[in-house]
């Protein structure tokens, strides 16, 4: 069997796009001074609404010890706050200081910085970054809808990758969710 190449060496376009997903989140990753990508990613969970450890934990799809590691590390370091949850004594509320505030707006400004740098590099820096919203959005249809229980793809089936499955399910339905 002859495998066909097709972007820049690699075996198809999807495997390329992940193979530079995968290097440009460590690129994101090298420009922060003050966080970790996955502190990032907590601050930036709570920053847009999340108030509980377990709805972080959800998003972010990283188990709960993870998550409960990362608060502990991030509220020692003054970036937030736990509050109690009224109605839930089990319930941990979360809630970002104006400390942790301007160090996820120091992250943002690099990390925005540094994708621009790399987009420029590209032939149309604007629709990269442009493009790349999009998938953003499509992400959190996704783990909305995973929350709500939704997969795409029906119980007890396998549904493997396949250009003329995906495009359909594009297609016909918008973006697959797996």
């Amino acid at each position: 069997m002859e495998t066909r190449l097709d972007v820049r060496g690699e075996p198809d376009a999807a495997i390329a796009a992940v193979r530079s997903l995968v290097r440009v989140s460590r690129l994101l990753e090298r420009s922060l001074d003050e966080l970790s990508l996955p502190h990032y990613r907590v601050l930036a969970a709570i920053s847009a609404g999340e108030e509980r450890a377990s709805r972080v934990a959800a998003r972010l799809e990283l188990g709960r010890p993870a998550v409960s590691a990362a608060v502990a590390s991030l509220a020692e370091r003054g970036l937030l706050v736990r509050t109690d949850v009224a109605g839930d004594q089990r319930a941990a509320g979360l809630r970002l200081t104006e400390a942790g505030a301007q160090t996820l707006a120091r992250a943002d400004a690099a990390m925005s910085a540094a994708l621009r740098i790399l987009a420029a590099k590209t032939n149309d820096p604007e629709g990269m970054l442009e493009t790349l919203g999009r998938l953003n959005e499509a992400v959190s249809e996704t783990y909305a809808q995973r929350m709500a229980g939704l997969t795409g793809v029906e119980p007890g089936t396998v549904q493997e990758a396949s250009p003329s499955n995906v495009s359909a399910s594009v297609h016909a339905n918008g973006p697959a969710v797996r």
